[in-house]
């Protein structure tokens, strides 16, 4: 797996919390290399829908094959199309002037739900990997700043599925880097853009809309977390973690 570039996780830093650039990598947390997926489409618009780093049944028997399928290729897919629609329609309206620019505020919603689900899904598929989960290598910076901001791993997995598991109706759970504290915080994301921080980089982000998880889990969640935690790719959030760094 290629190495998280800082631009990645700076541009994903942008989106969560509500700061939206539209810079943002086109590709954010992608793997190089990767084959495309069946449902990938190169999109219409700045965002385009990156492919899965594995094959859809790969996270079995943890994630099931037909929920994977189904999440990048109609959810995920669905968020980049509505992001771009938004980019556009905000253009549209800058040119018409008018009553047509008292849009901008519903248009600037649409934009802020669909570019942050994009954002954070981009994260979520790299953040997983098939023969991953466990804990973080004791000696990896992630291992490392996970001891020494939560006490433990065993706190910092109960405080992670304990964020996860609260979350009012969908959203997300988010192991994110402060620069300010330069410590790690964990947050939750209501929908995709509510109740985030801003300025912070997410390095390990769960999937908590019922969509991630309920052809399997039906209504346990607390299963889909439990499960969640045996394909996590270490790997990968330490990478994100020395990018957002700067080391």
């Amino acid at each position: 797996m290629s190495d998280v570039s800082r631009r990645e996780v700076l541009g994903s830093a942008a989106i969560v919390g509500g700061i939206l650039v539209t810079g943002v990598s086109t590709a954010l947390g992608q793997t190089a290399g990767a084959a495309p997926s069946a449902g990938a489409q190169p999109g219409d618009g700045p965002y385009t829908l990156p492919p899965l780093p594995y094959d859809y049944a790969d996270l079995e028997p943890h994630l099931d094959a037909q929920t994977m399928k189904l999440h990048h290729d109609i959810h995920h897919a669905g968020y980049v199309k509505g992001a771009n629609e938004a980019v556009a329609a905000l253009a549209q309206v800058r040119s018409a002037g008018g009553e047509e620019i008292k849009k901008v505020r519903t248009l600037t919603d649409a934009l802020s739900f669909n570019l942050s689900g994009h954002a954070l899904h981009c994260v979520f598929w790299t953040n997983m990997a098939p023969k991953a989960g466990g804990d973080p290598d004791a000696g990896s910076e992630i291992s490392k700043l996970l001891v020494r901001d939560f006490g433990s791993i065993d706190a910092f997995r109960g405080h992670f599925g304990a964020a996860a598991a609260q979350v009012q109706g969908g959203g997300w759970a988010i192991l994110a880097w402060d620069p300010l504290a330069q410590r790690l915080l964990i947050s939750q994301a209501e929908k995709h853009q509510n109740c985030g921080l801003w300025g912070v980089a997410p390095l390990l982000v769960i999937d908590v809309w019922e969509h991630a998880y309920y052809l399997k889990f039906q209504n346990r969640r607390a299963d889909y977390i439990k499960a969640f935690f045996n394909v996590v790719n270490w790997g990968d959030v330490d990478a994100r973690l020395k990018a957002a760094r700067g080391v």
